[in-house]
């Protein structure tokens, strides 16, 4: 019998590997530990091809943080596009994102990234900015009361930095009862 054809991917290209080394400097050892020479290194590539796709670090940043805004703008419309073409369907899609979606890792190399941001440039967040403000938009023509979408998104927010920041743990039980409580609002809202 033969064996079937052995599918293999293609190897990330360079610059996926230097932003995938400098997005796991940043979640291992912290913003300090992010330079140029440790992102090349990491990624296999010499600082010349490093400096060939990021011409510096707040380039390299900034790389961070487009291909986050990237991600993050799809991954919410994939999960807008699974929900029913209802009132509040951007608000379940958040619900959804946050309770069932939004792997524990993605989550904490997207906090890193944040993080790095913040601390080396705080404008370097405006792409990010820019998708939130979309969703902020999106979630506002919801058909939800006043109110109802911005508790929902503030509220999975809070939940992403208590994940990310280990502020605080919630149970299963809480967090059944967190998102029962939250559907309630988006079902009963005038």
């Amino acid at each position: 019998m033969d064996d079937p054809p052995v599918t293999t991917l293609p190897a990330p290209d360079a610059r996926t590997r230097i932003l995938d080394a400098a997005e796991a400097i940043v979640q291992a050892r912290g913003v300090p530990a992010l330079t140029l020479e440790a992102a090349a290194r990491d990624a296999g590539v010499s600082k010349g091809g490093l400096l060939y796709h990021f011409a510096s670090k707040e380039a390299l940043l900034a790389g961070m943080l487009g291909r986050l805004a990237e991600a993050i703008s799809r991954d919410f419309d994939l999960v807008v596009a699974a929900q029913p073409a209802v009132r509040g369907r951007v608000a379940r899609a958040l619900l959804a994102w946050a309770f069932e979606e939004m792997a524990c890792e993605h989550q904490e190399r997207a906090a890193a990234v944040f993080l790095a941001a913040f601390h080396h440039d705080r404008a370097l967040l405006d792409p990010v900015r820019a998708v939130f403000e979309r969703i902020r938009a999106a979630m506002a023509g919801d058909g939800l009361a006043p109110g109802v979408g911005i508790a929902i998104m503030t509220a999975t927010d809070g939940l992403f930095m208590s994940r990310v920041f280990g502020l605080y743990s919630l149970e299963p039980e809480d967090l059944r009862a967190l998102r029962g409580a939250l559907e309630a609002m988006v079902e009963t809202a005038p």
